[in-house]
């Protein structure tokens, strides 16, 4: 092979190379449906359900993603749209999620029950109003609302990381602010999108 053969020859590579462009966009639809098996799981009141099976979104659109992603005639595209696979199944999340579940049967259900406290539209949960509580009661329930808001920015976090998107943390936080007021039972207090403490 001559030099100009080899040349052309680079020059190609280098060409297809500069077509393909990767663009990652945000799953929404996948992550707002892991956001509702989770948040379905932490609310459920039958609460012996195992929670240690580190299952997870991964459906069918997985499966064509990675089919996609081997199939050599889509390297030569000039853009291709990379899938994100959402995963809810790292330790991390799995620990938050044991921790929530237990949080809420022990306690942060029957609060929410007496609207006592209810959920806010960034994701957490806030004392609305104690004053029908023991002051034991009161310190109590601070501590325990702390614990939970601790965690769950630490779900959404981790949520970020462990789909290897750390940027995505705000979105995957506002697919959980939907579920944990869509799923609130009948009665419970949220905070709707003006700030405003409404019964559902």
């Amino acid at each position: 092979m001559n030099k100009w053969s080899k040349s052309m020859l680079l020059s190609s590579f280098v060409f297809v190379a500069a077509c393909v462009t990767i663009n990652v966009y945000f799953p929404a639809a996948e992550v707002e449906s892991a956001a509702k098996e989770f948040v379905e799981d932490v609310l459920r009141e039958d609460s012996d359900t195992p929670t240690d099976d580190q299952s997870s979104v991964f459906d069918e659109v997985s499966v064509h993603s990675i089919a996609a992603a081997i199939n050599p005639i889509n390297w030569f595209i000039g853009t291709a749209h990379a899938q994100a696979d959402i995963t809810l199944s790292s330790p991390a999340i799995t620990a938050l999620k044991n921790k929530m579940i237990e949080r809420m049967s022990q306690s942060l259900r029957s609060h929410l029950d007496s609207n006592v406290i209810g959920f806010t539209n960034t994701g957490l949960v806030e004392v609305i109003d104690a004053s029908q509580l023991g002051l034991k009661d009161r310190q109590a329930l601070k501590k325990v609302v702390a614990d939970e808001n601790r965690d769950r920015e630490a779900l959404y976090r981790e949520v970020a990381i462990a789909n290897n998107h750390p940027e995505w943390e705000e979105q995957i936080r506002a697919a959980f602010v939907k579920q944990w007021i869509g799923q609130a039972k009948s009665g419970w207090s949220y905070q709707n999108a003006s700030g405003q403490w409404v019964k559902k």
